[in-house]
């Protein structure tokens, strides 16, 4: 009769087991470490990928501001190229173009005595090496020293506008220093010559011989000699 208490007993031991084995799964569950850990690594790449996107969003900005440059250096190539094209050209020293006129700088003269047909001196004109020109201004400028009455008057004679010189062209003016009769006048050594009254660099060439000057003429340009005999008309 005792027996079945204690095998009641027992059932109720191993029920009450069950029960508290149940609890304590149910209980560790939230522990799982897989269940806990798998959120962790998807809340710490939201970050990175943020950051990478930081990243390369500046490291295109970046970029942006390269290419920038670039074209600012590439523009700042092209002026200076631009600059030493205009430096060439205007660095040529090239004095052989159409149309330039002779300074008196451009020109060698030379001053010579004519005795015939009547007494009188030639004025040579020549280009000097390498240089082409234009004499435009048909009478060139005479004068002897710094005085008014030292200037020689042009009488018109002869005369091609305008005369190229270049190589060994030349250009002749004839130049009467006393048109006086009688013992007055200046005694000059040198005749002040240029292309124009207004040439601010005036060549002076020595006279062959020391020259009595009084109201003195001068012809204009020719390329014949025989054009330039200066004579009052």
């Amino acid at each position: 009769m005792r027996s079945r208490p204690t095998a009641r007993s027992i059932r109720l031991v191993l029920a009450a087991a069950t029960v508290a084995a149940l609890a304590a799964t149910t209980a560790c569950g939230p522990e799982d470490p897989t269940e806990s850990g798998a959120a962790a690594p998807t809340a710490a790449s939201s970050p990175a990928d943020g950051a990478k996107g930081e990243a390369s969003s500046g490291d295109s900005a970046t970029g942006g501001e390269s290419a920038t440059g670039g074209e600012s250096a590439s523009a700042s190539g092209s002026e200076s190229s631009s600059g030493t094209s205009d430096q060439g050209e205007a660095g040529t020293g090239d004095k052989s173009g159409y149309g330039q006129s002779c300074g008196t700088n451009d020109l060698d003269f030379t001053v010579t005595w004519e005795a015939q047909p009547i007494s009188h001196y030639l004025l040579t004109a020549k280009a000097k090496s390498g240089i082409t020109c234009y004499l435009d201004v048909n009478t060139p400028s005479v004068s002897f020293g710094s005085g008014a009455d030292g200037v020689a008057s042009p009488v018109g004679q002869g005369g091609e506008d305008p005369i190229k010189l270049s190589g060994s062209s030349v250009a002749y003016a004839g130049i009467n220093v006393k048109t006086t009769e009688g013992e007055g006048g200046k005694q000059f050594e040198h005749v002040i010559i240029a292309t124009t009254e207004e040439d601010p660099d005036p060549a002076q060439i020595e006279l062959p011989d020391t020259a009595t000057v009084d109201k003195p003429i001068v012809t204009n340009w020719s390329t014949e000699r025989d054009e330039t005999i200066p004579t009052i008309i």
